[in-house]
């Protein structure tokens, strides 16, 4: 059996594209190892039909984290056995790069996002060295997949390669009815629930102006689920006397559990603002997560996002940012109900928008290491 060692730099516990490829791979026949790290608060990881490794680092954010990750994860793979390695984002590629000519073994690359234009790089030096190792490795690569159209035309438009699309699809919910009920999470039936849900809920990604919003929406909660940098000054914000129990604070979850929560929303919510190459061109897989538990979508006018919600109708979006645009909207969407106005255009999505869909693709690619 051929053994393909996959790298990310994540903890493991809520990454769902990463296991959606190792579940994939599974299933063509590899051997699967899942690579990532583990911090003090990382959560138990549910059992999985493949084996899974995660590093202890001394260091856990800034550079002496990414350096040190890179020189782990490369005696890492150095000494065990692997037929393919499978680079998931630019801060694992330097070192699968470097195995795979020591060791002379295929590396495909994944890109989730437009990693060197992310706002946490703006105006620093660690863009600059990440650039550099994007341009020395991206023109050598053969195998190169990313999220959408908008990102793969740029690293073409770059590098002169042709990157795969592969969305970050979920796999088919068929809207499940959640036996979660709303009084058990202390939100009364009569409520409306908006949810704003992942593991990057970071700042400048509307959150700050979803919480304030809630000011101006009635008879409703806004759920928060998931982790990120921007959940202090969520908190912060909805400590307010006007948001007192309008806003209610979840920690990350496990995907099935997270589809749980999901389900009991009446609006989604995907408000990242065009702040910076990177959130322009993003496609959160979030949308597709409310759109595959039969939620409704509101979000800002990004290219790919507005490709979805009004090319499918699952929702609205926004033409201006702002508080009271994003509250009018929630009201507008809440007193029509579109949960129930958009349920058809919905479920015909969550048919189409889902990896079993998405996946020849990287099956096309991946089977050819088997022989």
């Amino acid at each position: 059996m051929k053994k393909t060692t996959v790298s990310v730099i994540n903890d493991l516990v809520t990454d769902q594209r990463v296991n959606k490829v190792c579940l994939t791979l599974k299933q063509l026949g590899f051997e699967v190892l899942l690579v990532g790290r583990r911090l003090s608060n990382s959560p138990m990881i549910n059992e999985r039909p493949y084996n899974y490794h995660r590093m202890k680092l001394l260091f856990t954010k800034g550079p002496f984290f990414y350096a040190f990750f890179n020189i782990r994860l490369f005696f890492f793979l150095l000494f065990n056995k692997t037929d393919v390695l499978v680079s998931n984002d630019l801060d694992t590629l330097l070192a699968n790069f470097l195995i795979s000519k020591i060791k002379r073994k295929p590396l495909v690359y994944d890109s989730h996002e437009y990693f060197t234009e992310v706002p946490e790089l703006n105006g620093r030096v660690a863009k600059k060295i990440w650039l550099i190792i994007e341009k020395k490795i991206f023109p050598k690569l053969k195998d190169v997949f990313t999220v959408n159209n908008s990102i793969a035309e740029i690293y073409k438009e770059k590098y002169g390669i042709n990157v795969k699309v592969v969305r970050n699809l979920p796999m088919k919910y068929q809207h499940k009815i959640s036996s979660m009920k709303r009084e058990e999470i202390g939100i009364s039936a009569d409520k409306k629930i908006i949810i704003l849900q992942g593991s990057g809920i970071n700042l400048h990604r509307g959150g700050e102006e979803a919480v304030m919003a809630m000011e101006m929406v009635e008879d409703a909660v806004l759920l928060i689920v998931g982790g990120g940098d921007a959940l202090h000054k969520l908190k912060e914000i909805a400590a307010a006397d006007s948001l007192k129990n309008k806003v209610m604070f979840i920690p990350r979850q496990s995907p099935q559990k997270l589809y749980e929560y999901t389900s009991l929303a009446d609006i989604g919510l995907s408000l990242d603002r065009d702040t910076n190459l990177n959130y322009r061109f993003s496609l959160p897989n979030k949308i597709f997560d409310y759109i595959q538990c039969g939620v409704p979508v509101l979000a800002t006018d990004l290219p790919e996002v507005s490709k979805i919600v009004k090319g499918y109708d699952v929702g609205l979006v926004m033409e201006n940012f702002s508080v009271k645009e994003i509250a009018d909207s929630m009201n507008i969407m809440l007193k029509q109900d579109f949960k129930k106005l958009k349920k058809d255009q919905i479920w015909q999505a969550s048919q189409e928008l889902c990896w079993e869909n998405e996946v020849d693709e990287l099956k096309i690619v991946y089977s050819k290491f088997l022989n």
